[in-house]
């Protein structure tokens, strides 16, 4: 009964809810990691998991630093641009192949019980890819709102990308929850003044409000 209980909960006291992508409703940290994995072994040095997870809810130029600084790599601002975009190309090649399978579980159980309840549904994600990964597993219909890297230019732990989510969904921040799994996340929803779920370990996201192992545990 905990799960309904925490569903019943949330739905009885926010207007709206606001998403991460990777982590919360899909998985493609893995293909993120694969993609920044090949651009390292052309620099001749390795990226591993372990690096990949400085790289959790930053945008795609930050995390090009960031892996450039593992590698003691420099480059100018044109090669950044060049690589990121090389960096992005084949990721595309890997999300080209997700299907509704890719959910996490019970990410669309939820998503269909906030739709149930009247609760206005965002995504507040920094991936430039989301609208397109949305559409690969089938849920783009159930989003009143998508604010990505194409519509906000500041990074989590800023919290713009949750700021413009409640804009666009005509609500206040105090009517807002928030699901992250990385702590950049949590840090922006804190900031922007929302309640916010934590998706993954106590350890990492212990400033949450409530942290939960995922959306399955509200649709149990």
């Amino acid at each position: 009964m905990r799960g309904r209980e925490e569903v019943t909960d949330l739905l009885a006291n926010f207007r709206g809810a606001l998403f991460d992508l990777d982590g919360v409703l899909v998985d493609t940290a893995k293909y993120h990691y694969l993609a920044w994995k090949q651009l390292a072994e052309q620099w001749g040095f390795e990226f591993t998991e372990s690096d990949n997870e400085r790289l959790k809810g930053v945008s795609r130029m930050r995390s090009l630093d960031i892996v450039l600084e593992i590698g003691g790599i420099r480059l100018t601002e044109d090669e950044k641009l060049r690589k990121a975009d090389e960096k992005n190309e084949q990721y595309l090649q890997y999300i080209r192949q997700m299907d509704e399978s890719e959910l996490l579980p019970g990410a669309r159980e939820y998503l269909l019980r906030l739709r149930e309840s009247g609760v206005k549904i965002a995504l507040g994600s920094a991936s430039k890819n989301a609208t397109f990964i949305l559409e690969k597993v089938g849920i783009a219909e159930l989003f009143d709102a998508v604010v990505d890297g194409t519509k906000v230019s500041k990074a989590k732990p800023d919290p713009e990308v949750f700021e413009a989510g409640c804009r666009e969904l005509g609500l206040l921040p105090g009517e807002c929850v928030v699901f992250e799994d990385a702590e950049a996340g949590v840090q922006a929803a804190i900031a922007a003044g929302m309640y916010v779920v934590g998706i993954g370990s106590p350890a990492i996201l212990g400033r949450a409000n409530r942290v939960i192992g995922g959306l399955y545990e509200l649709v149990g």
